[in-house]
């Protein structure tokens, strides 16, 4: 079963010795070239103080090192600052696609692109979480404005990423909470998937692999990400009915993982860690495959964990 992890800059940086363990023992099948964009003109941080700008003008405040933080001052908090602003093109301008293709010939892993925050999350960082789902509920000409140009930012963005030897390209947006949708599905049907559907049919005309990602209950848009064309989804399998999606999508889309990073990764026992695995096993995976063993390593999370998951999901590969 191919494996990939997510957390390393974290991990890697501020426990490298149990980095070093875990690859040594289980080489990872997946590699990440550096962005395709160039630098922002923006982007700064404050010395020590954890307060940081963003490529997009958004500033940001950090509290706990490894954690991402969170927006203190969105870049249009003032809708009439509309007319004024512009994404950050000099990244698309200044981009590398020869860095990106030097660094996948220089691998016999599988690459994949990172697109990064996905058009929802640039959203809200632009204007603030409870602006957006009010600028959402208005449907207001102006938000619907800042959507198309956040929306040709992102098409040149991946445009370069097909332009590279990568093997696919992937995006993500958190379109959940641990109960349901963030907005309704209908709305979602409406704004959002025409713009993944440009995204991903752009990717699949460049021969390339289709991975999403999203946190949350996303159960009810399932269908649509696959209609619209993703190959690999990772979303958090552990807040919906696992048995269920097996059923339901087993053999339409390949689960990118993952193992329950809110409670089995942090708090659990091995023997839990081994349980959520094989469960993931029996309801998502096939003898064809459509499983990748991946899990998000959370800065506090065990390395006795994260082990013991990579080798369950050892045992049961070798045991189909």
């Amino acid at each position: 079963m191919p494996r990939d992890v997510w957390g390393g800059r974290n991990i890697a940086g501020m426990r490298s010795s149990d980095w070093s363990t875990l690859l040594d023992r289980f080489p990872m099948d997946f590699a990440r070239p550096p962005s395709v964009l160039g630098q922002s003109e923006r982007t700064h941080a404050d010395g020590g103080t954890g307060i940081r700008m963003d490529e997009w003008g958004s500033v940001w405040k950090t509290l706990q090192e490894g954690v991402s933080g969170e927006v203190t001052r969105p870049a249009l908090a003032d809708m009439g600052d509309l007319g004024a602003f512009r994404p950050p093109w000099e990244m698309v301008e200044n981009s590398s696609v020869e860095a990106v293709d030097d660094s996948c010939r220089a691998t016999d892993c599988f690459t994949i692109g990172e697109i990064g925050p996905g058009p929802f999350e640039r959203l809200q960082f632009l204007r603030g979480t409870q602006n957006l789902f009010l600028d959402l509920a208005e449907h207001s000409s102006d938000s619907m404005r800042l959507l198309e140009i956040v929306h040709e930012f992102y098409l040149r963005h991946v445009s370069l990423w097909c332009s590279s030897v990568v093997d696919s390209i992937a995006m993500g947006d958190d379109w959940g909470s641990q109960t349901g949708l963030l907005i309704s599905p209908e709305m979602w049907r409406s704004l959002f998937r025409p713009l993944y559907s440009q995204y991903f049919d752009l990717i699949r005309r460049a021969g390339k692999r289709v991975f999403f990602h999203s946190d949350g209950m996303i159960r009810q848009i399932i269908p649509d990400l696959i209609d619209v064309g993703v190959d690999a989804l990772n979303c958090q399998v552990f807040c919906m009915d696992i048995e269920e999606l097996g059923r339901s999508f087993r053999g339409q889309v390949t689960f990118w993982g993952e193992i329950d990073r809110q409670s089995v990764l942090p708090f659990g026992t091995r023997g839990d860690v081994q349980a959520a695995v094989s469960r993931v096993c029996a309801s998502l995976g096939s003898n064809a495959g459509g499983l990748i063993a991946q899990l998000h390593w959370g800065i506090s999370d065990p390395l006795e964990n994260i082990l013991a998951a990579y080798q369950e999901w050892e045992m049961a590969y070798t045991q189909d």
